[in-house]
C-alpha cells in the first residue's frame, strides 16, 4: 500500500503548522510543503515590527473570540482544541519561549521574528516535510474514486504533482481563491480589515509622534450603524494609527469598504471624565490657576503640544488666561474634547499586520478537521477562509489553529 500523499500549498504560518502537524500525525505519510515565492514565511517574518506577535495571553476560548470581527462562532470550537495555551506549549516544546506583554501580546523572549521562523522550518525538517520554493501552483484537478480522492496539481513550471489530501493555505493571494471556486467552493469578496486613517486635518498631522494612552473612537456613516472603540491613539504624518484605530477599521471594514474610506470620526480624547467631571476638572483649574496661560497649564493629562492644538480648535487664543475664559468658551473646550470631529479623507496601510476580511465561507468547512464540506480531501486553514481577527497575535492564532487542526484532518 503506497503512503498517504499529503501536499499543501502555502509556505505561511498556517501552512507550516498544517506540515508539521500531518507529518507528526502520520509518520508514514509523504508531506510536500509549496511555496510560490522564494521567501518563507515573509509575514511571520516582518509582524509586530520584526519581533513576531505569536499569540495573545487570553487562554479562555470564550474570551479569545471575542477578538475577531469574521469567524468567532466557527472559531469557537476550533480553540477548545488547540487554543493560545496550547501554541505556547507546542513552540516551548520545541525549545522557544515566548513572553507577555503588558497589553497581553506574545512575543519570542528573543524579541526577534526569525526565531519563530528558524523554529517552524526546522520542525518540519525534523518531521521530513518537504518544502519547495519558487513552485507556484497554476491549476487543481480533482477526481473522487471509489475509495479515495485524488488531486491532479499542475505547476506554473508545467509540472504535475499528485496527492490523495490536499491543502490551501494561500491566505489572501487570489491564485488560492480562484483555485477553492474551480472546486465549487464560495468566497466572500476580500476586503483590507487592519488599516489607518488618513485624516485631512493638516495640523493634527504636524503633531505626529504624539500618542494617547486611551481614547474613545465613534464612525459615522451616513445610513450606516455606528462603531465605537478604546485604546491607544497615535497620531501620524498622514492622520492616526494605533491600537483604537486598527480595531475600528478591522469591525467596520465592510462599511468602510462601501463608503470608499470616507466617514465623520469622533474622538473622545478624555474616556475616563464624563461631560460633566471634565467640566468641573476645568473649573477648578480656572480657580486655582486664573493668571496662567490656557496654553501653558493644561491641568488634565493629555500631551502638551495635543493640548495646544485642541484648545485652538476650540477658538481660544494661546494668551488667553484661565480667568478670562468665558463659559461659553469652555464648554466648546469641553466638546472640542469630549466629541471633536475629524474628516476622513481614506485609508492607509498597516505594513506589519496587514490582513483581510473575506475568503472562503466558512459553512462549506468542517471546523473540527477543517475539511471541505464539498470536496472530499480538501482542506483550508489560515487567511484563505472569512476570518479576521483585530491586532495582537489574533490573526496568527487562528493561522496556528487552523492550520495545526487541518494537519491532525490530513494525518489521520
Amino acid at each position: 500500500m503506497q503512503p498517504l500523499k499529503i501536499v499543501i500549498v502555502g509556505g505561511g504560518a498556517a501552512g507550516f503548522f498544517a506540515a508539521c502537524s500531518a507529518a507528526k500525525t502520520n509518520e508514514n505519510a509523504s508531506v510536500l510543503l509549496l511555496e510560490a515565492s522564494r521567501e518563507l514565511l515573509a509575514k511571520v517574518r516582518i509582524s509586530g515590527g520584526g519581533r513576531c506577535n505569536v499569540t495573545h495571553a487570553v487562554f479562555d476560548p470564550k474570551n479569545f473570540i471575542q477578538n475577531y470581527p469574521r469567524g468567532s462562532k466557527a472559531l469557537l470550537g476550533a480553540f477548545f482544541r488547540f487554543q493560545a495555551q496550547d501554541t505556547v506549549n507546542w513552540f516551548t516544546c520545541e525549545g522557544v519561549k515566548l513572553k507577555t506583554e503588558a497589553d497581553g501580546r506574545m512575543f519570542p523572549i528573543t524579541d526577534n521574528s526569525e526565531t519563530i521562523v528558524d523554529c517552524l522550518i526546522k520542525t518540519a525538517c525534523a518531521y521530513r516535510v518537504e518544502i519547495r520554493t519558487g513552485s507556484p501552483v497554476v491549476a487543481v484537478k480533482f477526481q473522487e474514486l471509489e475509495d479515495k480522492s485524488r488531486f491532479e496539481i499542475v505547476l506554473k513550471s508545467g509540472e504535475i504533482l499528485q496527492c490523495d489530501k490536499l491543502l490551501l493555505a494561500t491566505g489572501s493571494n487570489p491564485v488560492g481563491y480562484r483555485i477553492a471556486k474551480q472546486l465549487g467552493h464560495q468566497v466572500e469578496p476580500t476586503v483590507p480589515s487592519l488599516f489607518t486613517f488618513n485624516i485631512l486635518d493638516q495640523e493634527l498631522r504636524n503633531l505626529a509622534g504624539v500618542s494617547v494612552d486611551s481614547v474613545q473612537l465613534r464612525l459615522s456613516v451616513p445610513g450606516k450603524p455606528q462603531l465605537e472603540q478604546l485604546g491607544p491613539l497615535l497620531i501620524t504624518h498622514w492622520g492616526l494609527s494605533g491600537p483604537a484605530v486598527l480595531k475600528l477599521s478591522a469591525w467596520g471594514a465592510r462599511i468602510f469598504h462601501e463608503c470608499g474610506y470616507k466617514g465623520t470620526l469622533s474622538i473622545n480624547w478624555l474616556p475616563n471624565l464624563n461631560q460633566e467631571q471634565l467640566r468641573k476638572e476645568l473649573l477648578q483649574v480656572k480657580s486655582e490657576h486664573g493668571k496662567r496661560a490656557i496654553a501653558l497649564h493644561r491641568g488634565i493629562k493629555l500631551p502638551h503640544r495635543l493640548w495646544q492644538y485642541l484648545i485652538c480648535r476650540a477658538g481660544i487664543e494661546k494668551e488667553t488666561r484661565w480667568a478670562e475664559l468665558l463659559k461659553k468658551d469652555l464648554n466648546k473646550l469641553v466638546e472640542e474634547l469630549t466629541q471633536g470631529q475629524y474628516i476622513i479623507g481614506g485609508k492607509g496601510v498597516f505594513k506589519d499586520e496587514f490582513v483581510t476580511c473575506g475568503g472562503i465561507k466558512l459553512k462549506e468547512v468542517n471546523f473540527k478537521t477543517m475539511e471541505s464540506r464539498l470536496v472530499k480531501g480538501l482542506y483550508f486553514a489560515g487567511e484563505i477562509l472569512d476570518i479576521d481577527g483585530i491586532t495582537g497575535g489574533f490573526n496568527f492564532q487562528s493561522a496556528w489553529t487552523t492550520g495545526y487542526l487541518a494537519g491532525l484532518g490530513m494525518g489521520s
